[in-house]
């Protein structure tokens, strides 16, 4: 399938490759990021808000990929003001768990992001990632602009006529509005606490099947 999503994915490159950034929301990110992290060109750096289950998992992914300047465990699409842990978890905010990640766009494409999206959790059911129930677990794509929701919605829609997957994914599309970062100890959350054994038996066996399916995006170092 590997092969096939990227097949799919250079259908869409030339949608991105003259899009225009919003730099208001460039300035904002970038004053958070360590200067020595940034590119010299900061119209490269760009932001995507993602939500495939725990954010424990994927986050530990989406650090390794080429180009990825940070990533942030958080929380998205809900309508309480300043969230917890257990107001997300128990399923009462509206939130789902949630990663924003800031990359330099001339290292990688949004369009490589979804495909790595689509491939690292189940997309296709509905508020599920393996045992973790609830809308606050659900696959979503939070969109910051028109552009980003359209270049998401026709990869969905491609990968349904495909066949790439046996079900219908159900991947919901939803305005980003404002994202919570989470408490501190969920940040860097896999390198911090490896040995537990969420971590050995559930991310650990996810990130090592990323690093052999996309060792051509893994950072260098």
């Amino acid at each position: 399938m590997h092969k096939f999503l990227l097949f799919i994915l250079s259908a869409f490159i030339s949608l991105t490759s003259s899009a225009n950034k919003n730099n208001n929301n460039t300035k904002m990110v970038a004053s958070q990021i360590p200067v020595a992290s940034l590119p010299a060109d900061l119209t490269k750096v760009d932001t995507v808000t993602i939500g495939t289950g725990c954010f424990w998992c994927t986050e530990a992914i989406f650090q390794q990929v080429e180009g990825v300047i940070s990533v942030a465990s958080g929380y998205a699409g809900g309508y309480v003001k300043n969230p917890t842990y257990e107001d997300v978890t128990s399923g009462s905010s509206g939130h789902a768990e949630c990663l924003n990640i800031v990359y330099d766009s001339s290292k990688v494409t949004y369009d490589e992001l979804l495909e790595i999206f689509w491939q690292t959790h189940d997309p296709t059911t509905l508020n599920r990632q393996g045992n973790d129930v609830g809308t606050q677990y659900r696959s979503v794509i939070f969109f910051r602009n028109q552009r980003q929701k359209d270049i998401a919605m026709k990869y969905k829609a491609e990968l349904d006529k495909s066949g790439a997957f046996s079900n219908p994914i159900v991947t919901s599309f939803e305005p980003l509005t404002k994202f919570y970062k989470a408490e501190n100890y969920h940040q860097n959350y896999y390198n911090q606490n490896g040995n537990q054994p969420y971590c050995q038996y559930v991310v650990r066996p996810k990130l090592e099947k990323f690093k052999k399916v996309f060792k051509d995006k893994l950072k260098k170092n």
